[in-house]
């Protein structure tokens, strides 16, 4: 499997991200456990995929490292929205959604 991903930590959590806001990526609970390993994966404490949501800036879904999915990380959070910036989403206050609810940021 190809996969273009990026790898952002914040502040000591380390992450695999992925820009998914075309809906291309479908990944399993053992994909992401595999992804995440740090003997033969990538290595991350959990991976995350920005997607697109009409309502908010992005969505933010949340992957723990053994694959089940999360609610959410701050730590995450953090990562996320400096991803988004990355990518080209550039707010003053970024407001975003993650499976606990809504969320707002800044840079």
């Amino acid at each position: 499997m190809n996969l273009h991903f990026f790898k952002y930590q914040g502040t000591g959590n380390d992450f695999i991200l992925i820009d998914n806001r075309n809906n291309a990526i479908t990944l399993t609970a053992e994909q992401i456990n595999q992804l995440c390993d740090r003997r033969f994966g990538i290595g991350a404490d959990g991976l995350m995929t920005l997607n697109d949501n009409d309502d908010f800036d992005f969505e933010m879904k949340y992957y723990n490292a053994d694959g089940k999915e999360g609610s959410m990380c701050g730590n995450g959070g953090r990562c996320i929205v400096k991803f988004a910036n990355h990518l080209g989403i550039r707010r003053a206050l970024y407001h975003f959604i993650a499976a606990d609810g809504e969320h707002e940021a800044e840079i």
